[in-house]
């Protein structure tokens, strides 16, 4: 039985209404482009020690201010009662249960829109603030006692790179803003915009309420929260390396002794150590990282050790797959962790002599917009699994199995919504490459009222990342192509994860390579279909996909128009100008581009561009630092000065992510089917 809401909030009546709209046109209706604010998702399912109730992040989008939105829902694990926490500021994340599990820890804004921790107690329905910060918690943790609250919060710290003495303005004058001088590596990220001198440190706060203390400090981040057994010390993730600069991934545990904030190393190696867990009896660290080779895809191992760093060994160490987030059973005789195989998200259990067991192969939907694969669960002591599920055809849900009985969805967001929306269909397509014969996967997406007998346009959509992957998972922006009339094609060429380390490195130092022998070669596998018309071919993509559209449309001329989103046109720039300038010159090249600048060029779609004749759309957001606009600003006058058809669309206030607002979305999505449209005949 799905879980019911007691109340209709304003957005529900919205969705409603939309309905009743649609109600007298057809029976179900396509997706619209106004459906985007209806839609609903659950994110971080936090199952109840005793296994009673689930808590998660219930996530929407305010059509009045035309942000996601997300408040704290809890339902019960038979499905039947399903309610609001009493906090009510649409701005809740992060729900942690107590080791006894009569109270939730959460982060939510108080009445004056600042972050802090509250604490649900479960027995009263009563929420107390607990602290009064000056700064937004990143992450929180309860002490095994549940006494203590241990959370991490980005703190300044002053540092002056350049002693100036300026004269003092004249009493009364107005002289303009202090220059601002800036000494560090990576110095401005994508959404956040240019770092202030702060690093993330580990705090703790007594449960109740008081004054949080400070535990760790320094020029460095500390991430990952996990107290030992004994409460005694809490485990963190820090790169302290002095040339930390120029090893942007290395890290190791420490663990931070609550009493006094002495650090002790558990780890030493040259990589990323992360996402330290403990087992309920403390004998153990279970912990996610690799052994650093420079490589442009290194999969994620899971290890574990004793707790005092002793007896480290690597766990199904022949899983060629990503192994993270890991959790410990309440016996501590096995983990369970996330992993990727071929476009779906699966809930792994591992013993500690290594033997795997696959527990669900449906985890995902957090992704909405576009078919990444995503997901989290928790674990409580009896063993029930609480994660987020979703499918081709509905976004993340909250799902719960116990032992090895059947999974049983807790709630149907979207029951009212998509439940009256004919969505277009989601096949999925094997296709032997063209570059060497290697299987590549892709999927189509029928429009809706399909009929093979038809020939329709395709758009190809390519994902980012570029060691990323996509599934059959909902895509709110694929489905509105879909409803506009289009076959949707969408693949995992080489370098997307979810296939092996080998498969994820074949672009290794040689991106965008041959993923487009593998993108042509699905496409000729869609068209041989029978219902594709060849002759009205579009192309697409984001990020990595925006790479790629840009670079096929410098080798072929068999696409009517092209839209190319947050692309990198001019590697040399881009290594030098994206936000993260320690990593990229380092994992994706051999040498930086004054080394090797023929490499760079040779790997650039700018390159190409003297061969472009296909009408070509460029969009980025202007507060894009991932892939700074001015490389699409590159690619645009290059196309103006060859007279190329080109339009340049830019995103106000957007990062990279270019679907945080949902008009914009929307926005974005018509543009391209209006500049596609422009050239169907």
């Amino acid at each position: 039985m799905r879980a019911v809401s007691p109340f209709r909030p304003a957005r529900a009546i919205f969705a409603g209404l939309l309905l009743q709209l649609a109600a007298g046109l057809a029976s179900a209706a396509s997706l619209a482009p106004e459906d985007i604010f209806g839609l609903e998702y659950a994110s971080d399912p936090q199952v109840a020690p005793d296994g009673r109730e689930v808590a998660y992040v219930r996530r929407w989008f305010d059509i009045k201010s035309d942000r996601g939105r997300s408040d704290i829902w809890l339902v019960s694990t038979d499905g039947q009662r399903h309610r609001p926490l009493a906090a009510g500021s649409h701005t809740e994340a992060t729900p942690r249960w107590s080791p006894d599990g009569g109270r939730l820890a959460f982060i939510g804004a108080d009445a004056d829109g600042s972050h802090q921790v509250f604490v649900h107690y479960r027995d009263g329905g009563v929420v107390a603030r607990v602290t009064n910060l000056s700064d937004a918690p990143l992450d929180m943790a309860w002490s095994p006692d549940g006494r203590t609250i241990a959370f991490s919060m980005r703190v300044p710290l002053k540092a002056t790179p350049l002693e100036v003495k300026l004269p003092e303005p004249p009493k009364g004058a107005t002289w303009a803003e202090p220059l601002k001088a800036i000494d560090r590596m990576v110095y401005r990220a994508d959404g956040r915009g240019y770092l202030a001198d702060a690093w993330t440190q580990l705090f703790v706060v007594p449960a109740e309420g008081g004054t949080p203390r400070q535990l760790t400090d320094g020029p460095y981040d500390h991430e990952g929260i996990a107290f030992t057994a004994d409460g005694g010390e809490i485990l963190v993730a820090a790169n302290r390396r002095e040339d930390r600069g120029d090893h942007p991934l290395d890290s190791d545990l420490y663990g931070v002794r609550v009493a006094d904030g002495t650090l002790r190393r558990l780890t030493e190696r040259y990589g990323p150590d992360r996402d330290a867990v403990v087992s309920a009896d403390g004998r153990r660290i279970a912990w996610t990282g690799f052994d650093d080779r420079l490589l442009g895809y290194q999969r994620s191992r899971l290890y574990v050790m004793d707790a005092d760093g002793s007896g480290r060994r690597e766990l199904a160490a022949g899983l060629d797959r990503d192994l993270r987030d890991p959790a410990w059973s309440a016996d501590g005789r096995r983990l369970y962790a996330l992993s990727d195989n071929e476009g779906r998200t699966r809930l792994m259990q591992l013993s500690l002599d290594g033997e795997v067991t696959v527990v669900a192969d449906d985890v995902g939907g957090v992704a909405w917009s576009r078919p990444y694969t995503s997901g989290s669960f928790s674990i409580a002591r009896d063993g029930s699994l609480a994660y987020t599920s979703g499918s081709a055809a509905r976004p993340a849900e909250v799902v719960l199995r116990k032992g090895r009985g059947a999974r049983r969805a807790l709630t149907d967001l979207n029951a009212e919504l998509l439940g009256h929306r004919e969505l277009g269909k989601v096949q999925e397509l094997w296709t032997d490459s063209g570059a060497d014969g290697r299987r590549i996967q892709s999927w189509l997406v029928l429009p809706p009222a399909f009929d093979e007998n038809r020939k329709y346009p395709l758009i190809l959509e390519i994902h980012g990342g570029p060691f990323a992957g996509y599934g059959p998972h909902f895509a709110a922006e694929l489905q509105l192509y879909a409803a506009a009339g289009y076959v949707v094609l969408y693949a995992n060429p080489r370098g997307s994860t979810g296939y092996g380390e080998e498969f994820g490195n074949l672009i290794h130092h040689d991106y965008p390579g041959q993923d487009y022998d593998d993108l042509m070669s699905v496409v000729d596998a869609a068209v041989a279909r029978g219902f594709v018309d060849a002759n009205r071919l579009y192309v697409t993509g984001g990020s990595g996909g925006g790479v790629l559209s840009a670079w096929i449309v410098g080798k072929t001329d068999r696409f009517r128009a092209a839209a190319v989103q947050k692309p990198v046109i001019n590697w040399t720039s881009f290594a030098l100008t994206a936000d993260r300038g320690d990593l990229f010159h380092r994992y994706w090249f051999a040498a930086p581009p004054w080394e090797q600048p023929e490499e760079y060029w040779r790997r650039s779609p700018l390159s190409l561009v003297g061969h472009v004749k296909t009408p070509t759309m460029i969009v980025t957001g202007e507060l894009d630092y991932r892939t700074p606009i001015a490389e699409s600003e590159q690619y645009y006058q290059a196309l103006k000065l060859r007279g190329v058809d080109t339009l340049l669309v830019r995103v106000p206030g957007a990062p990279h992510s270019l679907d945080l607002r949902p008009s914009q979305l929307i926005a974005r999505n018509r543009y391209i089917l209006a500049w596609f449209g422009k050239y169907a005949e």
